[in-house]
């Protein structure tokens, strides 16, 4: 094997060289941010690292992280690469079984938790993961003085550890760290297991390093390409590949400056005190931002509520327009847009946080049509991606000037991409994957023997050029008639209205199409109180005549889009909130489809029955 040539840690210490007093990265601490230098984030990772060194750990061995996003996740990252052993993340909410899984599959020998809640789900299942050795926690609060196990230590404790050694044996973590080879393993990124137990992905060092060189060239994107002077603000799970590299690694890579938010409750806050330059969502990110400003204008005054109906009516035409022109300006909608700009979008997105934002970007799963236009409308520039685990969260995107709305753009540079006679998209370039942790039969059905990627995801050509994911393979459809139908896209179009959070539609093997449809309690709750319509709880909102017609309506809506073989001809609205812990939703909010439709089994049979809905 041969070493690289760079890596992420050798390009934190380059760093901290070239640019030692240069800011990495802040985080809030008494109401304030505060900086992390270049110099400061070497010296913390490499302690790190020269505490692993010295208990023990060798090359490929893997170190768990079960934390929020803090500067210590990335301490960790950094150095645990430098030691050339494998971050393992989990998920804050992994429930106890989840983290059993992680932890058990992956045989990692050293975990870090944040705090007393993720240390009790560590030591609810510890008794059946032998190779788990040292237990290392960040927050001391109710964990002093009421815990007696050898394995513990505290965060300054075990940095402790790392200063003994490197005062010890300076050079030792430096040897270690230059002789990483490209197949080193990086990390273990688990599945979201929408079908199953999830699986570990294993990312390369040689994966890492392609995705940095392929986000260098960055000119089709950014302009000026992104720099020091970029701000990012850090929210999604870190142990998520898609926030990993636009945290950790882009951060690596080009010298952006990460905010790390507080909580996912303070992310609209703190994206207002940052005001980003670059920022990445997730749908269900960008819905909820729509959602809020609909709920902030429904309490405004009837001035207000005036002024905003007007240019957001202006919003969707510049929108629309744009659509139509690949992102590009006319004369006509720069106009209209700079009037726009000063009676409603510069409020407005400095209200959301994002008056700087110059690129944003959505990933991860499809976001409905009429949400990007609303961005592309008040001025955002918005750009959907595709990218999975599995290549490195690197396939298309859209680019400036060729945007295609409803696509998810173009082949980026280095990667081949191909759709098979199935309708599968295949992806080949150097960021794929090295396969799933102990599963080689999982990897053979992921990779063929010419290298490609077999990635679940249905897709079409649109003009020959972009993208469009029209499904998961194993999502797709098939009616009693014989009919393939892509459910994401009739569901993306429900979830478009700020009333509807979750939408699933049923329908294979079926005479028509059904759904399971839960409603958004903050905007829904709003309207209800506006109409004086009293409620306890989301079951008992959801039970109001008032509320199914306001859903019916929204339903009617849609099925207009559609043919008559793809139209919802009747709903069910969900009694609760879809929940990880309950195994309802996977750790990154996406449902689990087998779970839902045998929880919900008499519903759905009621709506085949006739029984109304």
């Amino acid at each position: 094997m041969s070493t690289v040539q760079t890596s992420l840690p050798q390009r934190i210490r380059a760093r901290a060289t070239t640019h030692p007093d240069g800011t990495a990265m802040h985080e809030k601490y008494h109401g304030l941010w505060e900086p992390v230098t270049w110099a400061g984030y070497w010296d913390a990772a490499s302690l790190v690292g020269n505490a692993l060194l010295s208990l023990g750990i060798e090359p490929g061995d893997r170190i768990a992280v079960h934390s929020e996003n803090r500067r210590e996740w990335l301490f960790c990252d950094i150095g645990i690469t430098a030691a050339r052993a494998a971050t393992v993340g989990l998920y804050p909410t992994n429930p106890a079984p989840e983290v059993h899984h992680v932890l058990f599959d992956s045989g990692a020998r050293l975990l870090v938790v944040e705090d007393q809640e993720q240390l009790d789900k560590a030591l609810d299942v510890i008794g059946d993961l032998p190779d788990l050795q040292h237990l290392v926690y960040l927050e001391p609060r109710g964990i002093v003085g009421s815990y007696d196990d050898p394995r513990l230590m505290s965060w300054d404790s075990f940095i402790k550890i790392g200063e003994q050694h490197r005062s010890a044996h300076p050079e030792a973590l430096g040897s270690r760290l230059d002789a990483v080879e490209s197949s080193d393993l990086a990390t273990l990124v688990y599945t979201s297991g929408t079908t199953g137990p999830p699986k570990g992905a294993m990312l390369t060092m040689g994966n890492v390093e392609f995705v940095l060189e392929t986000l260098q060239n960055q000119g089709a994107f950014v302009d000026p390409p992104a720099g020091e002077k970029d701000l990012l603000v850090s929210y999604l799970p870190l142990c998520h590949v898609a926030e990993r590299v636009f945290t950790t690694w882009f951060n690596a890579g080009v010298g952006t400056q990460v905010f790390f938010a507080e909580s996912i409750d303070t992310v609209p806050q703190n994206l207002r005190e940052v005001q980003p330059t670059l920022l990445f969502g997730v749908p269900r990110i960008w819905e909820k931002l729509v959602a809020s400003v609909h709920i902030r204008m429904s309490g405004a005054s009837r001035i207000k509520r005036a002024n905003f109906a007007v240019w957001m009516r202006l919003a969707r035409w510049i929108g629309r327009t744009l659509v139509a022109r690949q992102g590009r300006h006319s004369v006509a909608t720069r106009i209209a847009y700079g009037i726009g700009w000063v009676m409603l979008y510069r409020p407005l997105r400095e209200r959301l946080g994002l008056s700087k934002v110059r690129y944003a970007a959505s990933g991860a799963a499809p976001i409905s049509p009429e949400v990007l236009e609303f961005f592309m409308g008040i001025g955002l520039p918005m750009f959907e991606v595709y990218g999975m685990t599995e290549n490195s969260a690197i396939a298309t995107a859209n680019m400036r000037g060729r945007v295609r709305v409803g696509t998810v753009g173009e082949i980026q540079p280095g990667t081949e991409l191909r759709i098979d006679e199935t309708g599968e998209i295949l992806t080949r370039h150097a960021g794929t994957f090295a396969g799933y942790w102990n599963n080689p039969e999982a990897t053979a059905a992921a990779i063929d023997a010419d290298g490609w990627l077999h990635t679940g995801d249905v897709g079409e050509w649109v003009d020959g050029t972009h993208l469009k994911i029209t499904d998961r393979l194993k999502d797709i459809i098939i009616t009693a008639g014989g009919k393939n139908i892509s459910p994401s896209e009739i569901e993306n179009r429900l979830k478009a209205s700020p009333f509807i959070k979750e939408a699933i539609v049923i329908g294979d093997r079926r005479s028509y199409l059904t759904a399971l449809i839960g409603i958004e309690l903050d905007t829904v709750g709003d309207w209800a109180q506006k109409r004086r319509l009293s409620f306890t709880t989301y079951r008992d909102l959801t039970g109001k005549p008032e509320v199914i017609e306001l859903v019916q309506s929204i339903v009617d809506e849609t099925n207009v889009q559609f043919a008559s073989v793809e139209t919802i001809k009747a709903f069910r609205l969900l009694p609760k909130e879809l929940d990880h812990e309950q195994g309802e939703l996977t750790a990154t909010q996406k449902v689990k489809r087998s779970a839902i439709t045998a929880q919900f089994s008499d519903d759905i049979e009621g709506m085949y029955a006739g029984a109304g809905r």
